[in-house]
């Protein structure tokens, strides 16, 4: 694991989960399930989209910083790694955006 701050957060979450839901908002979302940390990944995504619209700098990184949180929450809570995404990203690496997503219209 490096030293970046994803990966931090990723191990933030893997060890608030099962923990107390009084005592933490990730292990609270986790309790909720999966569709709830869908939704709230969405309410955040759209708080971002918000800003990104009203052109607020400041508000739109912080928002930012929510969306990639309740990702990566999102994610745990489907039991789909932090790693996994990144080898997928790596995996299109190279890879013209047009041509991978013709690719995935394909299957």
């Amino acid at each position: 694991m490096t030293d970046h701050p994803l990966d931090r957060l990723w191990a933030t979450i893997e060890t608030r989960r099962g923990t107390d839901p009084e005592a933490s908002w990730t292990a609270r979302m986790l309790a909720r399930g999966p569709e709830k940390c869908a939704e709230k990944f969405g309410e955040e995504a759209i708080e971002a989209i918000i800003e990104a619209v009203r052109g607020d700098r400041s508000r739109l990184v912080a928002e930012g910083a929510d969306v990639l949180y309740h990702f990566l929450l999102m994610l745990a809570a489907r039991g789909v790694s932090l790693d996994d995404v990144l080898a997928e990203l790596a995996r299109r690496e190279g890879t013209s955006g047009i041509t991978e997503k013709a690719a995935r219209q394909g299957t």
